[in-house]
């Protein structure tokens, strides 16, 4: 059974990579992501916070969760008032 060793941001390929004692790797790349599932720069800043602080739980939000749904949770866009 293959163990989790390591999961880190690398900032040259801009991919969270995790690391298995097989020497198996995944690479997630980060920008096509963001393309895919934030619709607007709050939900993209979520997801940098989440990758340059909490790249574990970024990895598992994007391989097991469902992102577009944590994004509308924990999201909101300010109503701008022209009154």
């Amino acid at each position: 059974m293959k163990q989790l060793i390591s999961c880190e941001f690398n900032i040259d390929t801009a991919c969270v990579e995790l690391k298995y004692s097989d020497d198996s790797m995944i690479s997630i790349n980060c920008t096509v992501v963001e393309d895919e599932v934030a619709n607007s720069r709050f939900q993209r800043s979520e997801l940098d916070w989440l990758i340059y602080n909490d790249p574990l739980s970024y990895a598992e939000l994007i391989l097991n969760g469902d992102p577009e749904k944590y994004l509308r949770t924990v999201t909101e866009t300010p109503q701008l008032d022209f009154d």
